[in-house]
């Protein structure tokens, strides 16, 4: 354990405030708990020593422990009782004002030597700071709810932090079996910066009508691997939470237009649909479980038209193998025959325009996602355009389906679901390198540890190509107009070079 925190004290017994305390005094503090409402700071710790009793019933705590860590947990009655402390972290409110105006007080009782930080999420620590009269003494301690299952913690450097003081944080943070990383005084930080590709762009997917919330959310998961998808993410977190932290991001970022939020989740906040904790989110649940609506059924279709692949679709060569292994009648020639099924693969491109610069009839041209090797995902993803025919809708449906894997069939847009979250989550992850806001190991450690996104978005652009991302943002820009798809230029420079996105700068 850091010598210098031999004692802790902790402001604000809310959820937070309470695991930061439950892992300090793990890791051999006494921990000072107080909150302006006593019964608070009491009902906190009781909850802590009831988390220790179910550790021990279990056998992962043994008694001799369990009574240390009780008595190294007490409270405090008043500020003051925080004096000897050698670091104070406040877990209060998310407001400039009462942080600003908490800190001054604490600067005034603790020692000269003393720690103080913030367990803000998303208040630069430096506008914090900007109250103290020694703001070098203080720093940005983010911890992430549940406290002592999310074993990530940013260390954010005021630009007056004394760079003792996160040295310190970090090797504190280690001590209390966390992975500490490291960023700048940016808004978000790493994790809610970085985590803005996932739900925005899914809910302007959603916004478009491309597809339901729960078609999105089966393609995620069972396309690119995450484990919850957006919907049930912000309906776990909660949309009163995670919503004001898009704005935050945006109106910090000066109206930066990848992190634009949604109107359809600022309509939900007013209307009290948060999620699960409210019973009604994107989804309604009943005893805490979400009632998924059932998937389409798979068409039958008595006969199958033959297929034609287009020259330009991406990973022709394996589409051209798969359709052979469903029992695909596959035609060879220059362009499809009147009766064929025409197949496009782009990527970001619609396949509306797709059908229209390879002179294709767009009533039997159909596309498929193509950006992520079949064999790696659970589900195929078809969407159709404005004028495709039901007929060969529901037999490009039913042909992918032939081997029992899931298809799901969406509206037409530039890139597909997936194509578009990934090349998003990455191109933010790239901008985050780009301004140096921390090093590329520590966005993928904070971003797995963090959000639980099968790879690190650098990790997620080397696995699907860092050129296939470009290309997607680059065709994404074209069909949107939108300067949110613009690559950021980390992006573009290993994109254009071949480099591994996870090697350091040079």
């Amino acid at each position: 354990m850091v010598k210098a925190y031999r004692v802790v004290g902790i402001v604000g017994a809310g959820a937070m405030g309470r695991g930061i305390a439950q892992i300090a005094a793990q890791a051999g503090s006494t921990v000072k708990l107080h909150d302006l409402q006593p019964q608070a700071a009491a009902g906190a710790r009781e909850a802590v020593f009831a988390q220790w009793d179910r550790l021990h019933e279990k056998g992962r705590l043994d008694a001799a422990q369990r009574e240390r860590q009780r008595a190294a947990l007490v409270l405090a009655d008043t500020l003051s009782d925080l004096a000897d402390c050698d670091l104070v972290i406040e877990a209060v409110v998310e407001r400039l004002d009462v942080k600003q105006r908490l800190f001054a007080e604490l600067e005034a009782i603790v020692r000269a030597d003393a720690v103080l930080a913030s367990n803000t999420s998303s208040l630069s620590i430096t506008a914090i700071g900007a109250a103290l009269q020694r703001p070098g003494r203080l720093a940005g301690y983010h911890f992430f709810n549940p406290v002592p299952l999310m074993k990530v913690v940013e260390v954010v450097a005021g630009l007056k932090t004394d760079p003792a003081v996160c040295a310190g944080l970090m090797q504190y943070a280690q001590a209390m079996g966390h992975t500490p990383v490291q960023a700048a005084d940016t808004p978000g930080f790493i994790v809610n910066h970085a985590g803005r590709g996932y739900g925005t762009e899914a809910l302007r997917i959603v916004g478009e009508g491309v597809a339901d919330f729960a078609t999105i959310d089966r393609i995620l998961k069972d396309q690119a691997g995450f484990k919850l998808g957006p919907f049930e993410l912000m309906d776990l977190t909660g949309l009163d939470v995670s919503h004001p932290v898009m704005e935050s991001i945006y109106r910090q970022y000066y109206e930066e237009p990848r992190y634009r939020p949604s109107a359809l989740a600022a309509q939900r906040v007013a209307g009290g649909v948060y999620g699960r904790k409210v019973g009604e989110g994107f989804y309604r649940y009943a005893g805490g479980v979400a009632e998924m609506p059932p998937e389409p059924p798979v068409p039958q279709v008595a006969q199958l038209p033959p297929v034609w692949v287009s020259t330009r679709a991406a990973r022709r060569a394996e589409l051209l193998r798969l359709l052979k292994k469903l029992g695909a009648r596959i035609e060879t020639g220059q362009s499809p025959s009147m009766e064929a099924l025409a197949l496009v693969a782009p990527l970001g491109f619609d396949v509306t325009t797709v059908a229209v610069v390879e002179r294709l009839d767009p009533a039997r041209t159909v596309g498929i996602d193509l950006l992520i090797d079949d064999g790696a995902t659970r589900r195929r993803v078809l969407a159709t355009n404005p004028a495709t025919r039901t007929d060969m809708r529901d037999a490009a449906h039913a042909l992918f389906a032939r081997d029992g894997k899931p298809v799901s069939v969406i509206r037409d847009s530039g890139g597909f679901v997936t194509q578009r979250v990934v090349a998003t989550v990455v191109n933010i992850a790239a901008d985050i390198c780009q301004q140096r806001i921390c090093s590329p190991r520590d966005l993928e450690l904070a971003v797995t540890l963090g959000l639980g996104y099968p790879l690190g978005p650098l990790a997620m652009g080397d696995r699907y190509g860092p050129t296939n991302v470009l290309e997607v943002l680059f065709n994404l820009q074209t069909v949107y107009g939108d300067p949110r798809y613009r690559p950021s230029p980390w992006l573009r420079r290993r994109g254009a070079i071949g480099l591994s996105l996870l090697q350091e700068e040079g």
